[in-house]
């Protein structure tokens, strides 16, 4: 015997799996072929709040209610470049992902840009360009 669908439960997908889906995503933009951009690094909003180590995997906070997820990300871009074309990417392409491995909807991705790194700076280090 089979039960109806309403009957049947239902999966539920942890949002820190949501996060790395949008974090992997967010990283997979930075490097692709028309990002221009080498270096760059992915950094979620909320990972020093967190204690977690600044360097390293790029990290996502999500918001997930009814399938539907708002995701921020934090971006460290290279300098000179296209910055909104590549925030852009960032959000295409973190809402496509979900979506396709999720089945969820992203209505908003707000990306946040902490740090851009220029090719003039070179291995300077993280000092400031004036």
């Amino acid at each position: 015997m089979t039960l109806p669908a309403g009957e049947r439960g239902a999966t539920r997908i942890a949002d820190r799996v949501v996060a790395k889906i949008a974090a992997q995503a967010a990283r997979e933009a930075l490097r692709g072929a028309g990002s221009g951009v080498r270096g760059a690094a992915v950094r979620g909003a909320s990972a020093s709040a967190s204690g977690e180590d600044e360097v390293g995997p790029p990290y996502a906070d999500v918001t997930v209610h009814d399938d539907i997820v708002r995701v921020r990300v934090a971006v460290e871009l290279g300098y000179p470049s296209d910055i909104g074309a590549q925030c852009g990417a960032v959000r295409r392409r973190i809402a496509e992902r979900v979506k396709a491995l999720a089945g969820m909807d992203v209505p908003e991705v707000a990306v946040t840009v902490e740090r851009l790194h220029s090719v003039h700076t070179g291995a300077a280090g993280r000092e400031r360009v004036r």
